[in-house]
C-alpha cells in the first residue's frame, strides 16, 4: 500500500498562518474596548471616578487592535483599492499589480515607519512610559503598537510577493 507523502508547509506558509491566527485573535480585543468605551460615561457621570484609566486603557487596547486589524485587511483585500481601472484586467494582472503594487508601495512605507519609530518605542518601553494627562501606566503599549503596525504590514508586503502557489493535483 502507497501511503501519501504528506508535505510539510513552507516557510512562507506558515508565517501567513501565524499572522492570520495573530490578526485574528487581535479581533478579540473588540470586545473589552466596546466595553470600556461604553463605561466611560457612566463612570464619569454616575460613579464620579475611573473614567479616565478606562480611557487610557481603551487606547493602547485600540492601537493594538488597530495595528493588528490593518495586516488582516491587507491581507483579506477589505482595504480601499483603486477598481475602476484594474476591475477590466484579466485575473492574472490584477494579481500582479497587487503583489508588486504592495512592494513598491506599502513595503517602503512600512519599512520608514518602523525604523523612523522604533528608537521612540524603545526609549519609550524601557522608561515604562505612562500617559501624560493621568500617569496610568502602558503608554508605552501605544508607541510600540505603531512599531507592530508596521512590521506586520511590512511582513505582509513580503508575503504577498511570492506568486500563488498552483493547486497540484489531488
Amino acid at each position: 500500500m502507497i501511503r501519501p507523502v504528506k508535505s510539510r508547509p513552507s516557510r512562507a506558509a506558515a508565517l501567513n498562518v501565524l499572522l492570520d491566527r495573530l490578526t485574528l485573535s487581535g479581533g478579540l480585543l473588540v470586545l473589552p474596548l466596546s466595553l470600556l468605551l461604553f463605561a466611560q460615561w457612566p463612570l464619569r457621570d454616575l460613579v464620579g471616578a475611573g473614567s479616565r484609566p478606562a480611557n487610557d486603557l481603551a487606547q493602547w487596547l485600540f492601537a493594538l487592535y488597530v495595528a493588528l486589524a490593518l495586516r488582516h485587511t491587507t491581507r483579506v483585500g477589505g482595504h480601499l483599492a483603486v477598481d475602476a481601472l484594474s476591475a477590466r484586467y484579466p485575473r492574472r494582472v490584477r494579481e500582479r499589480v497587487q503583489r508588486w503594487g504592495q512592494a513598491l508601495c506599502v513595503l517602503p512605507w512600512a519599512l520608514f515607519v518602523l525604523v523612523s519609530a522604533a528608537p521612540m518605542a524603545w526609549q519609550s518601553l524601557r522608561g515604562f512610559e505612562a500617559f501624560p494627562d493621568t500617569g496610568n501606566p502602558l503608554y508605552f503599549m501605544v508607541k510600540l503598537s505603531v512599531c507592530l503596525m508596521a512590521l506586520l504590514v511590512a511582513l505582509q508586503a513580503l508575503l504577498d510577493l511570492r506568486p500563488p502557489n498552483p493547486v497540484g493535483p489531488e
